[in-house]
């Protein structure tokens, strides 16, 4: 908050020709800055106000609607000044960042250059977008750039042009990201997981079937559902071309290892894992690892432990994309009133989980295993 804060005190050193810019404009990042009083009317507004621009002359400025109102302004009624900032004209300065940075054919646009277009400073414009997205524009950028990638790849684009087409000035750049972004070589998404060896099994648990899929690098999809055949044709649509067999046998120990956890006789699950993510989801899923077994957070509480404590609803995207249930547990997370909230994987399943996890921690300690492999 005080950052925050901080930033919001520079920009109001903004010189007044800037401010009356901002409300011709009707600015709506410039709510939390600044105020505008009309001499004629004896009305002070925030900058974004819908009612008719006043004439130049007859405008004023207050820092503060203690300083407008000591100054003999009233409220106006329509965009209601005295009840403070409105986080509706920083979602919608945020949103618009969104689309200029999708909109860019050359790759993002610079903390300046958006800015500029948005009439509000880099910093002022970093710190709002991270608070609410819970990742910088930047990191935005890189996100929406590996997806424009990936659809060109799925509408049939050579790998070439989908990279330059989505931005990429050389596949260096590309294959940077790939690696955390794509799970697989871009060249092997751009077939369906061609080259990629992905094993699976289908066991039965308390909770119904499960899938467990691995690549050689670790657990890449824990899955439960309804039938086996439902969740291996869904593993499949994923990775079409991927050479996806069935080893029970190879895949022995992670699945002894989450049945034991289910049965509570395992308390922790220490897997590696081969999973897609952007820079947040993997955060958010460091933070639900972190959760201990029979206690749940909630979702603002997982925002603030990223270091984003804004960007609630991000957290709980990211709970929702989790591709390996149970061992991130994005079952412990629920929301802030106590309900359920969502899961992936049907409410009840996360009611009998929550329930199961924390009879068994309230009835004894179990033994601590973990199985790596």
């Amino acid at each position: 908050m005080g950052q925050e804060q901080g930033l919001i005190d520079e920009l109001r050193t903004m010189d007044e020709e800037t401010r009356w810019r901002a409300v011709a404009a009707r600015e709506a990042a410039f709510d939390p800055v600044f105020f505008y009083g009309v001499r004629s009317t004896g009305v002070y507004c925030r900058p974004s106000c819908p009612s008719r621009r006043p004439r130049r002359e007859q405008v004023v400025f207050f820092d503060s609607t203690e300083q407008a109102e000591a100054a003999r302004f009233r409220p106006c009624r329509r965009c209601r000044p005295a009840h403070g900032p409105t986080r509706d004209a920083q979602a919608e300065m945020v949103e618009r960042a969104c689309r200029l940075i999708e909109a860019s054919a050359t790759g993002a646009p610079s903390l300046a250059e958006l800015g500029a277009r948005l009439g509000v400073s880099r910093y002022y414009l970093q710190r709002t977008f991270k608070m609410l997205l819970g990742v910088s524009p930047r990191q935005y950028a890189l996100a929406q750039r590996v997806s424009q990638f990936k659809t060109r790849i799925r509408e049939g684009e050579s790998v070439t042009g989908a990279m330059y087409e989505a931005g990429y000035g050389s596949s260096s750049r590309l294959y940077e990201q790939a690696d955390a972004e794509l799970g697989m070589t871009p060249a092997s998404y751009s077939r369906g997981g061609a080259g990629a060896q992905i094993k699976y099994a289908v066991a039965a648990c308390e909770l119904g079937p499960i899938l467990v899929a691995a690549t050689e690098r670790g657990l890449c999809a824990v899955r439960l559902g309804d039938t086996g055949a439902e969740l291996v044709a869904t593993l499949r649509a994923e990775f079409p071309s991927a050479e996806i067999s069935e080893d029970p046998t190879a895949l022995g120990l992670y699945v002894e290892a989450i049945l034991r956890h289910l049965a509570g006789q395992q308390t922790t699950l220490d897997l590696p894992l081969d999973v897609r993510a952007t820079a947040f989801q993997r955060r958010v899923w460091e933070e639900l690892r972190r959760i201990p077994y029979g206690s749940t957070r909630s979702y603002s509480e997982i925002a603030r432990a990223t270091g984003q404590p804004k960007a609630t609803r991000a957290a709980a995207r990211a709970c929702a994309s989790n591709p390996v249930a149970l061992v991130t547990p994005c079952h412990r997370v629920i929301r802030e009133d106590g309900a359920l909230g969502g899961y992936r994987w049907g409410i009840e399943r996360k009611r009998r989980l929550l329930a199961q996890e924390q009879e068994r921690k309230s009835r004894a300690p179990v033994e601590e295993i973990y199985s790596k492999e």
